[in-house]
């Protein structure tokens, strides 16, 4: 099935229509934006069952751009009617007069060309199987709950189990002079969460799940709360490890956080504007080992993070940042794209109507290679299977990464010998971790249980992932 249209936003598309005609009699460019975003997230726990909208990701209204040949002026609002829309366009006209006189002394304002526009009329819709809210609010607690309890019963060791999802179903619609876009998606994920104590130590583990779809997904957590309870069990023997630099078979989701800490933020090229991306140095040199090509872009995989258009009125693109070892390309919002004097890449992201657009990744991801799992665990004499990255942090402007990994296995003469350490810190330089990948196996998996923020803020939904890879690590 597919996903419906707003009837908001259908309601408020000839008002829409109308204000654009009206900016467009007095600017060379003009834009609106309309969203109709709900979110609504579930948890339950030993001790808790909650459900209700989920404050980032419900929003409603609109966003106006102009520009005058040279500056671009946005205003945002989330009320327009045949009363208001008079003022809507007189406040508009008040903001981009001041827009030159409102920086402090000494700061110029940058110049933007006008973008050149290419003629779309678009509508698209993601699918699903099994619609969340017919589905209904007792019906999806009731199944958490019943996940839980099959968690919790493995064992009284666990102190709990916390299971949890959330669905965000989103229209938007994009207007300008050349382009009437509009796109109607779902997506939902899902978590389980288990914590054991080992004296006053506790231990932690946690399975993720994600789909560009409805709750269908749900499904998936009742096959594995067994397994990952298993898991936080196995935690209780773990040890601290040894620092040092390893040999380690790197997880889909390890590899994953690698892709988005390591290279992804490195590329956004709003970064390059601000001259805080050492990337932007590199771009046509060995960045990684040749076994390494690297993806971003909606339209590169299906996931949480994909869409038909971006905030922008952008088509969504499938970005290959790095082919074969060399760093091919950034990925970057329009305004990004005006400076540079490239073209935008679909990245231009907004956390909702109400934020600017900055570059943000999207689905990013390795390829995939021709290895099996089995041949990079057999060449290892000694190192470690790394699973369930916990955080990361990236450094664009050094090309440092440091990140949590819950789980490292030892390898030792090509074998997994049981042997769990934990917890792990993963620390480099990027261009050696990448340029130390020798092997990758052929199977991708991304997943999106997470959202990516803009340093501290601007949260948006994102993806990462790719294969199994080999590489050398430091680790601590």
């Amino acid at each position: 099935m597919k996903v419906q249209e707003s009837k908001f936003i259908q309601d408020t598309k000839p008002l829409l229509v109308r204000l654009l005609d009206r900016l467009l009699e007095r600017y060379p460019y003009a834009s609106v934006l309309a969203e109709d975003s709900r979110t609504r997230v579930y948890s339950v726990s030993r001790r808790n069952m909650s459900v209700g909208e989920g404050d980032l990701g419900t929003s409603r209204g609109f966003v106006a751009k102009v520009s005058d040949g040279k500056h671009y002026t946005e205003y945002s609002f989330n009320r327009i009617s045949e009363e208001t829309l008079d003022v809507v366009c007189a406040r508009i006209g008040e903001l981009a007069a001041a827009s030159g006189q409102v920086l402090p002394e000494g700061l110029t304002e940058s110049e933007y060309p006008v973008p050149e526009e290419e003629a779309a009329a678009f509508t698209g819709s993601t699918s699903y199987e099994i619609d969340p809210r017919e589905l209904g609010d007792d019906a999806i607690l009731a199944h958490l709950n019943a996940v839980k309890e099959k968690g919790l019963a493995v064992s009284d060791r666990l102190l709990d189990c916390r299971v949890r999802c959330e669905y965000q179903r989103y229209t938007k619609l994009f207007l300008s002079r050349e382009k009437t876009m509009e796109q109607n998606v779902m997506w939902m994920d899902g978590m389980i969460a288990f914590g054991a104590a080992r004296g006053e130590e506790i231990k932690s583990y946690y399975k993720t799940y994600s789909n560009l779809g409805g709750a269908e997904m749900l499904s998936r957590m009742d096959a594995d709360v067994e397994t990952a309870a298993g898991v936080t069990l196995e935690l209780l023997e773990s040890e601290p490890i040894p620092p040092g630099e390893y040999d380690c078979v790197c997880a889909p989701e390890v590899t994953g956080m690698i892709v988005h800490e390591a290279f992804g933020h490195g590329v956004e090229m709003d970064m390059f504007v601000k001259k805080r991306a050492l990337a932007e140095q590199f771009v046509g040199e060995y960045v990684a080992s040749e076994l390494v090509t690297m993806h971003d872009g909606a339209s590169a995989a299906s996931e949480v993070a994909s869409y038909f258009f971006d905030d922008e009125g952008t088509a969504a693109h499938d970005t290959v940042v790095i082919e074969k070892g060399v760093l091919k390309s950034g990925i970057s919002d329009l305004q990004s794209a005006l400076t540079l004097g490239t073209q935008p890449t679909g990245n231009g992201r907004r956390e909702s109507f109400r934020r600017k657009a900055y570059t943000r990744m999207t689905n990013t991801f390795f390829e995939g290679g021709t290895d099996t799992v089995e041949e990079m665990i057999a060449s290892i004499k000694y190192g470690f299977l790394l699973e369930n990255p916990s955080s990361g942090m990236e450094d664009p402007k050094n090309w440092g990464i440091q990140a949590m990994v819950n789980i490292a296995r030892e390898i030792r003469d090509g074998k997994l010998t049981g042997k769990i350490f934990s917890p792990i810190v993963l620390t480099g330089y990027v261009p050696d971790l990448l340029k130390s990948i020798s092997m990758m196996s052929e199977n991708v998996a991304l997943s999106g249980s997470g959202m990516c923020g803009k340093g501290y803020k601007e949260w948006v939904k994102v993806s990462d992932g790719g294969p199994y890879i080999k590489a050398k690590v430091r680790l601590g």
